[in-house]
């Protein structure tokens, strides 16, 4: 495994982790079913748009998944994967 590798690997574990250490349980469950299905095969800079997601409210972050108000335009496009993987899942 090179350095990059090691430090994308290292990221990931990171990122699933915080998708499943959220401070609802809902978004728990959300986020980490679209973790464990989509963060591999995501660039590095689709990832730092998850990284920024991640930082938002919980709160907030419901109510754009759910669709009960609109997302901010900067996390819109990755809200509607989560909403659609979530959809897909059930």
């Amino acid at each position: 495994m090179t350095i990059a590798e090691d430090n994308r690997a290292t990221r990931l574990r990171r990122l699933r982790m915080r998708s499943m250490r959220r401070g609802i349980k809902e978004m728990d469950l959300i986020l980490i079913r679209f973790a464990d299905n989509r963060l591999s095969a995501m660039s590095d800079a689709e990832l730092d748009g998850y990284e920024a997601l991640l930082e938002e409210n919980d709160q907030d972050l419901y109510a754009w998944v759910s669709g009960q108000t609109e997302p901010p335009k900067r996390h819109a496009a990755l809200i509607r994967q989560i909403s659609d993987e979530f959809r897909l899942e059930r």
